[in-house]
């Protein structure tokens, strides 16, 4: 039988979703979350490499309470499958950390035709989060964190070219997937203005992780071996989302961005509140969602 941890946390047989959970900031996050004490699922694409991972965070957090399941962020069908699943066994959920993410170097789709870094980096989230937000509300105090990116900074968005299929780069693609996490951020929390849940989103740092590796080319290997000391380990990367999910200082914080666990400024188009609005409703018919659900 598993102890309470020594130093009590608000995070004590509370549910915990991290998204992108197998490597990197994702692993390392599970791995601190469930040393707190909770009880964590791993979201992960890959069932071989989430069973890997499965069991190195058990082994590196002296936790049982972790658990895999499965789901595709680069499909909506695999996100409706994956949030029937889970509230047919969870009736609340306590935090949920949106932290997978994709860089693709060259213009990729997903299985539903959207550019892969808006696809997977903003829609797959928006739609996994809007599923299970009655979760998150009949939590005490849910909290939702959104993984993002200083490259929000230089961050646009055309509604005539959103996937781009004119004039496509990855940091093109890398900065409007990043700018709509924040503008994602920012419209949720006027929508659960007046619940318990928060919403907050937040820059991890230059982290030594290996998106933007190709896994079937290994393009983006050599690269990434000469630039990684000059990295944050991802445990260092994955400290902001830990306080976010964890702390009692952001209980009532909601609707903002942050660095190295302190609120940090956005960008002037990312504060565009009309536009993030106008963003919202594009979203919310791109996963097939009816506005207002």
């Amino acid at each position: 039988m598993e102890k309470k941890p020594k130093e009590w946390s608000r995070l004590y047989n509370q549910t915990v979703i991290v998204t992108g959970a197998n490597s990197g900031m994702g692993l390392a996050t599970t791995v601190e979350l469930a040393r707190k004490g909770a009880y964590v699922i791993m979201l992960c694409r890959s069932q071989p490499r989430g069973e890997l991972a499965l069991a190195e965070a058990r082994r590196q957090s002296g936790s049982e309470r972790i658990e895999l399941m499965l789901c595709d962020l680069g499909s909506l069908a695999s996100i409706r499958t994956f949030a029937d699943a889970f509230l047919a066994k969870h009736n609340v959920l306590d935090v949920l950390v949106n932290n997978a993410g994709v860089v693709t170097v060259k213009r990729q789709t997903t299985s539903n035709g959207y550019e892969a870094m808006l696809g997977v980096n903003h829609l797959g989230h928006f739609l996994l989060t809007q599923l299970l937000l009655e979760a998150l509300v009949r939590a005490p105090q849910g909290r939702i964190i959104n993984v993002s990116s200083g490259a929000h900074k230089i961050g646009r968005f055309d509604f005539n070219n959103p996937h781009l299929t004119r004039g496509f780069s990855v940091w093109r693609g890398y900065s409007q997937s990043k700018i709509a996490n924040i503008w994602f951020t920012r419209e949720l929390a006027k929508r659960l203005a007046g619940t318990a849940v928060t919403v907050n989103a937040l820059h991890p740092g230059a982290v030594g992780t290996n998106i933007g590796v190709d896994r079937d080319t290994g393009f983006g290997k050599a690269v990434h071996r000469l630039l990684r000391p000059f990295f944050l380990t991802p445990a260092q990367g994955a400290e902001t989302a830990i306080y976010l999910a964890s702390s009692p200082d952001v209980r009532s914080v909601s609707g903002e961005y942050f660095y190295k666990k302190k609120i940090a400024p956005v960008s002037e188009k990312a504060r565009d509140d009309e536009f993030a609005e106008r963003f919202w409703a594009w979203s919310e018919r791109e996963v097939g969602l009816k506005p207002g659900k």
